[in-house]
């Protein structure tokens, strides 16, 4: 039963069933298609003559330029904002898994919408989820300039890559091609099979003090922060690593931090509100909380998001 137990298993894990699939969503009628400079995104500039804000958008681990971005995006921009959703692993240029993504990508990006006529320097903004919060955070330590940072279902730490494939991935990130230290995850557990991998991170930050130099240095920020996390995140505990970043920010008179904490939700709990009739609200609880949970804290958490973006 043993050797059963471990060939299920092995061909469960190699099929990944509950690995969502790259995809590369269309800009639609109302973007365009960005490919030059190191930069892969979908562009959708605000409607009007005058120079108004801006966020780079950066989606998380599921990679490519997902549809769930790309209807944040679409959201953003009927707000009135300039957005870049940019693609940083899975697309042409990119890595193909979440490995040693170079943080100068991002550095590209910001370069890219600063120099658009439509887009007020001034008031460009951050703004990620789940892997891409861990982006976004490292990214506005990086450019001090940035108004404004939104966090969806943040990390504390650099964690370690993400490959499907493999049980050692290579770092996330780089800086100069160098990899940035990170926090290394948990130890493995028969659940990672089913798709569990909340164990990694939890059993991750339990060796936190023997790894400092994983810990995002938030006291660098200058821009306003607003974190968003779920209460009953089942893929990483985000509002734990929210509140560890909120602390860090107090102690080392880092920027000023709101944290929203949402009852009966989780990993989805960030993002445009679904209706009531949506096919994708039923997926909602796949990661932690109910799917009205979510939904609910979608609904309470949005206009905050497009509020301090807007400026």
């Amino acid at each position: 039963m043993t050797a059963v137990a471990l060939v299920a298993g092995t061909v469960l894990w190699w099929w990944l069933p509950w690995w969502p699939r790259i995809v590369i969503s269309d800009p639609g009628p109302t973007g365009q298609r960005v490919q030059n400079g190191g930069v892969f995104a979908n562009y959708y500039p605000a409607q009007g003559d005058r120079r108004g804000p801006a966020v780079l958008l950066l989606g998380g681990s599921e990679g490519g330029i997902g549809r769930a971005i790309a209807k944040d995006a679409a959201a953003l921009q009927s707000a009135g904002l300039n957005v870049l959703a940019v693609g940083y692993f899975g697309v042409p240029g990119q890595p193909k898994t979440l490995e040693r993504v170079a943080l100068e990508t991002f550095d590209r990006a910001l370069e890219w919408l600063r120099l658009r006529p439509e887009v007020d320097p001034q008031r460009i903004s951050v703004f990620g989820v789940s892997k891409g919060a861990e982006a976004a955070l490292l990214v506005a330590t990086r450019h001090p300039e940035l108004r404004a940072l939104v966090a969806g279902v943040p990390s504390s730490v650099v964690w370690p890559g993400v490959n499907p494939r493999s049980l050692d991935p290579a770092p996330s990130w780089t800086v100069d091609g160098r990899s940035l230290p990170v926090l290394p995850y948990g130890p493995l557990r028969p659940s990672l099979l089913l798709g569990h991998l909340g164990t990694l991170y939890r059993g991750g930050l339990k060796g936190l003090a023997r790894h400092p130099a994983a810990i995002i240095p938030v006291e660098k920020i200058r821009g306003v922060v607003l974190l968003i996390c779920g209460e009953d995140d089942s893929l990483w505990p985000s509002c734990e690593m929210a509140g560890q970043l909120e602390a860090k920010a107090t102690v080392l008179n880092g920027p000023h931090i709101t944290v929203l904490a949402y009852n009966n939700a989780g990993h989805e709990s960030v993002g445009v509100p679904l209706s009531p009739k949506s096919g994708d609200l039923g997926s909602l609880s796949r990661w932690g909380g109910t799917n009205e949970g979510n939904n609910a804290a979608r609904t309470a958490g949005w206009p905050q998001i497009v509020e301090l973006l807007r400026g």
